[in-house]
């Protein structure tokens, strides 16, 4: 009884006594740290999902990312089926991220989840476009279009959940322009779902662990919303963004055995869009060079490189140069931010 005495107020003084209403977070609201307040937050948003959403169905672009895999997970424990996830592939993701959506929200969790396989569709429009900011534009654009017709495949979707949190909410009055699916046609409108939208990007990792989800889900570093798109520098080859998705994997995987997983605020490799010449098995090569960025940050307004043991970017290096295809060459980016910025587009 003094326990559940306990959690009720707790849940009271973790949202401030007030519901997840508004886009103002509230100053009696408490950091969410622990698993215990993570639960009583849990507890409290599927109370407030179900009574929202009542027996409706509600549609979900489900990137595999931290924000919307929380807010599937929440999604799927207040209202099941009644939640629709669709999951596009559009082919700049990173080696292993769309087999592991499905894994962990159609296998394990037993999610009405669409996949759609939109690789070539995707890669096809991108063919000859070097510019980055069209880049981003053509992915946005192609992404509602491919989540539109999935949409009016489906009967009886009255709402929208998106994994907006607190800093696209302060950032952009509102509207998470790399994540969200704003800009659907006027007869395809939904009153919109956003359970996390008062939390810091801290907090929603506190709660995606106490739902269960695996950490390199919940934990996973900052990804741009094109994707590999603006690590492919330039105009997009599959061939580059092959060696690119390879070369990443080895990155991460190097990164995680050596311990600087969760040290290093973020970390990725680049293939920019020229040759060198090289030599391979005594045989003369011409291939791309792969370009490695480490950084730390607080705020991404600023950025330091971090001084990765030059052993480790030897054998990262040999990794590289013996595991991916048509690279001979291996760069790291010593440029802070400012005069670089984090991303190379």
């Amino acid at each position: 009884m003094i326990f559940a005495h306990k959690y009720f107020i707790m849940k009271y003084h973790i949202l401030g006594g007030i519901r997840m209403q508004g886009n103002v977070r509230p100053e009696t609201m408490e950091r969410i740290t622990t698993a215990e307040l993570a639960n009583a937050f849990i507890d409290e948003q599927i109370k407030e999902l179900k009574e929202q959403i009542g027996d409706k169905k509600v549609l979900l672009a489900l990137s595999g990312g931290v924000d919307s895999s929380v807010v599937a997970a929440l999604l799927i424990k207040a209202v099941g089926k009644q939640l629709v996830c669709v999951h596009v592939n559009h082919g700049l993701l990173r080696k292993g991220e769309p087999e592991q959506v499905v894994e962990v929200f159609k296998n394990q969790m037993n999610a009405n989840l669409v996949y759609v396989d939109a690789v070539d569709r995707f890669l096809d429009k991108l063919a000859g476009v070097a510019e980055p900011e069209k880049k981003r534009k053509i992915i946005g654009a192609e992404f509602i279009r491919v989540f539109e017709e999935e949409a009016r495949k489906l009967d009886g979707i009255e709402f929208l959940a998106q994994g907006t949190i607190y800093p696209d909410i302060l950032e952009s009055d509102g509207v998470k322009a790399h994540h969200n699916v704003g800009g659907l046609p006027e007869d395809l409108q939904f009153e919109l779902v956003e359970p996390v939208k008062l939390l810091f990007k801290d907090e929603v990792r506190v709660v995606g662990k106490a739902l269960g989800l695996p950490d390199n889900m919940v934990f996973r570093q900052p990804f741009p919303g094109p994707g590999l798109g603006v690590r492919c520098l330039g105009a997009i080859t599959r061939d580059r963004l092959e060696a690119v998705r390879e070369s990443d994997a080895i990155l991460r995987e190097e990164f995680a055995k050596n311990g600087l997983e969760g040290k290093v605020w973020q970390y990725f490799t680049a293939v920019p869009d020229f040759k060198s010449v090289g030599v391979k098995d005594g045989k003369r090569t011409f291939a791309f060079p792969v370009i490695i960025r480490a950084v730390n940050t607080k705020d991404a307004m600023t950025a330091t490189v971090e001084n990765v043991p030059f052993e480790l970017l030897q054998h990262i290096t040999h990794r590289i140069t013996t595991e991916v295809e048509n690279v001979n060459r291996v760069l790291y980016d010593l440029t802070p931010k400012p005069s670089g910025t984090i991303e190379w587009e």
